[in-house]
């Protein structure tokens, strides 16, 4: 029996994965959590196989979520489960410790094949990332240049989350949170937070609609 934690800000799409995972004689699902910081909590505690991660989440987000979890217990394998399909996610999301990396548009079954190819020991990327992952040999993202610190203020940056909060969720000083602003802002050529945020669109990072 694999043994799966949920992690996802939104309470239905939590409950509903949960009940498919359920649904498969080899997968029970002992837990949920609703952001990164409590998946972090909950894997000290709970004895999780795998850990099934959405990527945008409030506060440290999945990517960083990841890289904790993965620090807090070794042995549990990470399933991000994301809507951006585009690198850098992808890759760095990997780099940070994740076992696979798969589309929200996925099917369940999908889901489950990543998370029983994590608790093997091996690496899953579903297959309309890794499509899109060998596509961009067309042109790099303008993202790649980001260490993996500023890619995620980035991100909180994009998620309209003010200098003071992103302060108080990564335990940095609100003038190291502004320095690693404005380097961002050097690093992409543009000069304020609108314009990162449509720079993110037009990469694929932020989608339009929401969804």
């Amino acid at each position: 029996m694999i043994k799966v934690l949920v992690v996802d800000d939104h309470d239905l799409i939590r409950a509903g994965i949960a009940r498919m995972l359920n649904d498969d004689p080899s997968i029970e699902v002992l837990g949920e959590a609703s952001s990164g910081e409590e998946a972090v909590e909950a894997v000290k505690t709970v004895s999780a196989d795998v850990v099934l991660l959405d990527l945008k989440m409030p506060g440290i987000g999945g990517l960083e979520a990841a890289r904790r979890i993965r620090r807090a217990s070794e042995s549990t394998k990470v399933v991000v489960v994301s809507a951006c399909t585009d690198d850098p996610y992808p890759s760095r999301v990997m780099e940070a410790g994740a076992s696979a990396y798969v589309s929200k548009s996925s099917h369940v079954s999908e889901m489950i094949r990543a998370i029983k190819k994590a608790h093997q020991g091996e690496r899953y990327i579903s297959s309309d990332i890794a499509q899109a992952m060998a596509l961009n040999e067309r042109e790099a993202s303008p993202f790649d240049v980001l260490s993996e610190r500023e890619l995620q203020i980035a991100t909180m940056i994009m998620d309209c989350q003010k200098v003071q909060y992103i302060s108080d969720t990564l335990c940095l000083s609100p003038k190291t949170v502004n320095s690693y602003r404005y380097r961002i802002f050097e690093k992409l050529g543009i000069t304020s937070d609108v314009e990162l945020t449509l720079l993110a669109v037009r990469n694929g990072l932020i989608e339009v609609n929401g969804a």
